[in-house]
């Protein structure tokens, strides 16, 4: 890390994305050591009374909770918390073969204040109202640019995914109140989609702005996560009608479907031709060979499982998670207080007398799921050259177009998230299941009286 992007450095670097806690950039220049990357640059939200999304420094109760890492604490202090946590966590859970590190590389503040400037225009405009780069960091993360190949664009035909796949599995825990049943048997994502729509909700679920849905996702984690390949394919059909944050395509590099700051809400039929358009061209695969390939794909490299093992890591769920956190922080429960249900209190009191170390464990895997379920997962492919029989890659092979595809898969996004942000979890929680079954009886009511559901919008 001892060159420093200095401000003439600006302008070779041009806005690829964003997510709630980093702008990303991609490389223009011709330095062969930045050809083929990014930078993840780190953001600063405008309105503090928001809860940050990603963890930059740990408070005396991370401390508890992360110490054992002596790695972390160290990366703390020189400012790479992020870096490690992938490294040093996440990639124990997901598998370091899909896990990019990345190196970090030392800025200017000057650097990062021409880089606003000059990305300002293609950042969605509430992105710009929420947050703005941290053009007091030191320093940024420089990783593959995992929408190419090769890490070369030019020259190059990739086709490449990014899926936020969300929460795939139900809870089961017995700590979730019988008020809030529904939660067994649907889906967090469909649930939160309602209030959305409906209250307009927003796409992130991190800051306010004014970006709202115009219509509830067709999109099932559960599809996607279910091992099947029929399955996994009706997940990625839906996608392509709303594909919100939860899915971008690339070709060589460059974004052809989605939304560029996490904003796309549903596209038009134009836009999903003019997508299916681009594809074909650079790789002759129609619709349905994409679908089949990214099914396969997502089926026989099992990344999947890893996730969603690492997302079960969540047994409490944040009912019960909620209370160990305030063994934590010493504080009296204030949720314990607005009980009512005896046997449920009874559950929740022996959760409050856990021994310390057992209560830093179930918050721990509670925030490492967390992680796991709000992260995304990258997957390139590239047609594999007639003749080549070895590769240091997995392949798939589309007997439709009679093609092998060599393909890599990597984890994206995998930020500590703040342990204070406990109680924002459980608020927020409450919130979309309140709603949900709320809605529930009124639609359950207009059907009896007739009313349509239109009229239950507002109401």
């Amino acid at each position: 890390m001892d060159a420093v992007l200095q401000a003439e450095d600006a302008e070779d670097w041009v806005y690829k994305g964003e997510g709630a806690a980093n702008i990303i950039l991609s490389y223009t220049g011709s330095s062969p050591s930045m050809l083929g990357k990014v930078l993840r640059v780190k953001k600063v939200l405008k309105d503090k009374t928001q809860p940050a999304p990603n963890c930059m420094a740990f408070s005396s109760h991370e401390q508890l909770l992360w110490g054992h890492i002596p790695e972390l604490v160290d990366s703390v202090k020189l400012g790479c918390l992020a870096q490690a946590y992938a490294v040093h966590v996440m990639s124990q859970h997901l598998g370091a073969n899909h896990v990019d590190g990345g190196i970090r590389v030392r800025v200017s503040r000057n650097f990062l204040e021409l880089v606003e400037k000059n990305v300002i225009g293609s950042r969605p405009a509430w992105r710009v109202n929420a947050s703005s780069i941290d053009n007091s960091a030191e320093s940024a993360l420089l990783i593959a640019d995992h929408s190419l190949f090769s890490g070369n664009p030019r020259g190059s035909s990739c086709i490449a995914v990014e899926i936020k796949a969300k929460c795939g599995f139900l809870p089961s825990s017995e700590y979730i109140s019988k008020e809030n049943s529904v939660k067994k048997q649907v889906a967090r994502y469909t649930m939160h989609q309602h209030l959305k729509f409906h209250q307009g909700e927003l796409i992130s679920n991190t800051f306010l702005h004014t970006f709202q849905i115009s219509k509830t996702s067709g999109y099932n984690p559960l599809d996607l996560f279910s091992g099947s390949k029929e399955g996994i394919s009706m997940a990625i059909k839906s996608f392509f009608s709303t594909p919100q944050n939860n899915f971008r395509i690339f070709v060589n590099g460059s974004l052809v479907f989605g939304g560029m700051g996490g904003g796309a809400d549903s596209v038009s039929p134009d836009e999903a031709d003019k997508c299916v358009e681009d594809l074909s061209k650079v790789s002759g695969l129609e619709l349905s060979d994409f679908i089949e390939l990214l099914s396969e794909a997502i089926f026989k490299s099992r990344v999947l499982c890893k996730l969603l093992a690492t997302q079960k890591l969540d047994d409490h769920d944040i009912e019960g998670a909620i209370h160990l956190y305030y063994n934590i922080i010493s504080e009296p429960c204030l949720v314990c207080k607005d009980i009512t249900d005896t046997e449920l209190l009874r559950k929740y009191t022996v959760l409050h007398s856990l021994p310390l170390d057992k209560s830093l464990k179930i918050v721990r895997d509670f925030l490492i799921s967390a992680t796991a379920k709000d992260c995304s997962i990258m997957i390139s492919f590239r047609p594999r050259e007639s003749g080549t029989t070895d590769s240091e890659y997995d392949s798939v092979f589309l007997e439709s177009v009679n093609q092998t595809y060599d393909y890599k898969a990597y984890f994206v996004d995998l930020d500590v998230k703040p342990l204070d942000k406990m109680v924002h979890y459980f608020k927020l929680d409450q919130k979309i299941v309140n709603f949900y079954t709320r809605s529930g009886e009124l639609r359950q009511s207009a059907k009896e009286s007739g009313t349509s559901d239109d009229k239950l919008i507002h109401s």
